[in-house]
């Protein structure tokens, strides 16, 4: 999260930024023109998260012609970076697991679709630490490095512990028969749901309280074990096992961050839908789905445009696709309404991104992640913030995305930046909603200020060193998240990750409008790594079964070029 460092780099030119003095980074993808567009795409992927982009290249890997379409102004999703200063951060981009074992499946995807061009960068041992009223808890990597760390904090929990582990890599080791069902056909699927529940454990679809409460009472134990909860947006009561043993498992060996940035997992993928014949186009916001007796066969653009296309992937959330995208008809037909009123937006967050004026090295910025609370229960925690937004934040995530990345200094001498992250109501920002980004007035702007000014004194707590060396600050709310990426609630992990949602059967690749599919985080569990997957099982539901054994040569063949070649330096927009 291999190849030569220059990988991807010429899709970025230097050019004058508002503010800063020179910005590395183009955007990504090609403003979308009425002239722009084929005729004769074999497939439409709508939206450039990374399950989209993930479908998009395997099925130019395989000779079809594929358009993306995002509506926002570069591609890659809540993988692209920003500029601002004379700064840069990724916008939803932390950490990643297993990406550094060369035989990993998922680094094995990663380097199919970005033909190899990709490269990670491991983080320090301790990945993440978790800080409990002023308690330090390392999670270091290795399971038996994690264990030998818990046992030394929790000594009477021994056995505990060694359950918990247990039940982590059983749960994350039956990942694969849970969702096999999303990679058939809708008919052979349903038939495999009838007996799935038999095939994986019962622990899967109970709430993480319930699961480790079950192993032990030690409340300060289960705030440890579940300090990772941001990660995927609900408090212990709330999750279900199954997206907490899944996301412990893929840290456990440590983690991982893109060279050069998030915004190079995009850029990457690019030219191989371009070799495609393929495109990503940016500024192409989609109005609606094109149906046609009962098949979908297209979008209609914002500006009215049609285009067609056999096949159409929507990466854009379940919410938004069947809940508008999708004619009315078509949803009353299909009772997408009652379908959509099992699920629910996960939490929304708040996001302050930190420019200092000086290196990560001389400012002693760790490659560890933070996450602090105030008191262990972290269901009370969120509870009483939920009620009074001036409650102490239930949890305060700290990344230091310059540490991370090896070509950070390259780039940006004598720079660091660090992002300061936490939960939020969208109704806290809901009377602004429908204001224009960088224009919703002086009463919004002294709401964020307090929640700043809140999360830089957490900053400073834990790393003093900081204060005074501010360079730059700008928060981002529930209501940017909504502009940049279409998310209703101002949520960033899609549908919540309660047992609910995994018993949804109609969340499949394949919907029962002909034609129409759907890939993302939604159709597996949140984050780039269950978006990547996403991405891959939505390709392999709609293959024949021959060009199914042609993506399985392909993914299981793949080895790295003898020599990178630098692409083609793209269109302006």
């Amino acid at each position: 999260m291999p190849a030569t460092g220059m990988a991807g780099r010429a899709f970025y030119t230097t050019f004058p930024l508002r503010g800063s003095k020179v910005a590395r980074m183009e955007r990504i993808g090609r403003r979308y023109r009425t002239t722009r567009a084929a005729k004769d795409y074999d497939a439409i992927v709508i939206g450039s998260g990374i399950g989209g982009l993930t479908c998009a290249a395997l099925l130019s890997k395989l000779g079809r012609k594929v358009c993306v379409l995002e509506q926002h102004y570069t591609a890659g999703g809540f993988t692209h970076s920003y500029e601002r200063e004379g700064f840069e951060w990724d916008v939803g981009v932390h950490y990643i697991g297993e990406v550094h074992k060369p035989n990993s499946q998922m680094r094995r995807l990663f380097d199919v679709i970005t033909d190899g061009q990709l490269e990670w960068a491991p983080m320090d041992p301790c990945y993440d630490r978790i800080i409990i009223g002023g308690r330090r808890y390392d999670f270091v990597a290795g399971r038996d490095n994690f264990v030998a760390e818990m046992k030394k904090h929790f000594p009477q929990e021994s056995a505990a512990i060694d359950r918990y582990m247990e039940l982590v890599m059983k749960v994350g080791s039956a990942m694969p028969r849970f969702f096999a069902g999303q990679a058939m056909p809708a008919p052979l699927a349903r038939a495999y749901r009838v007996v799935r529940d038999y095939l994986v454990p019962r622990e899967m679809l109970r709430s993480t309280r319930e699961v480790l409460e079950s192993l032990t009472q030690n409340q300060e134990l289960i705030g440890v074990l579940t300090g990772q909860w941001g990660d995927y947006g609900l408090p212990p009561s709330q999750a279900s096992f199954l997206i907490h043993a899944v996301l412990v498992r893929h840290y456990l060996s440590g983690g991982n961050y893109p060279v050069g940035g998030s915004w190079k997992m995009a850029a990457t993928i690019l030219p191989v839908i371009r070799a495609g014949g393929g495109e990503v186009f940016t500024y192409a916001k989609v109005r609606q789905l094109l149906v046609e007796d009962g098949r979908c066969v297209g979008v209609v653009m914002d500006n009215g445009d049609q285009l067609r296309a056999p096949r159409v992937i929507s990466s854009a959330g379940a919410r938004l696709t069947f809940g508008q995208l999708l004619p009315e008809a078509e949803r009353a037909r299909h009772g997408y309404a009652e379908k959509l009123s099992h699920v629910r937006a996960s939490f929304a967050s708040l996001t302050l991104f930190l420019g200092f004026n000086a290196s990560a090295t001389e400012l002693k910025l760790p490659k560890t992640n933070l996450w602090i609370y105030p008191t262990p229960d972290h269901d009370g925690n969120l509870a009483r913030y939920v009620k009074d937004p001036e409650a102490p934040f239930p949890l305060v995530y700290v990344s230091f995305p310059s540490a991370k990345d090896p070509e950070w200094d390259r780039h940006y001498p004598g720079k660091s930046t660090v992002q300061v992250i936490t939960g939020a109501l969208y109704e806290w920002f809901e009377k602004w909603s429908g204001t224009t980004w960088q224009q919703r007035g002086s009463g919004y702007e002294t709401f964020k200020e307090r929640f700043t000014q809140r999360l830089l004194a957490e900053l400073y707590q834990q790393m003093p060193q900081l204060e005074g060396r501010l360079a730059f600050a700008e928060l981002a709310t529930p209501l940017s998240t909504e502009w940049f990426h279409l998310y209703d609630r101002g949520e960033i992990y899609g549908l919540a990750h309660d047992a609910e949602r995994f018993r949804q059967r109609w969340l499949h690749p394949v919907t029962p409008v002909k034609g129409l599919h759907l890939t993302g985080q939604d159709i597996v569990t949140a984050g780039v790594g269950g978006a990547l997957m996403g991405g891959m099982l939505t390709t392999s539901s709609m293959l024949s079964l021959r060009d199914l054994r042609k993506l399985w040569k392909v993914i299981a063949e793949w080895k790295a070029p003898a020599a990178a070649v630098a692409a083609p330096v793209p269109e302006l927009a």
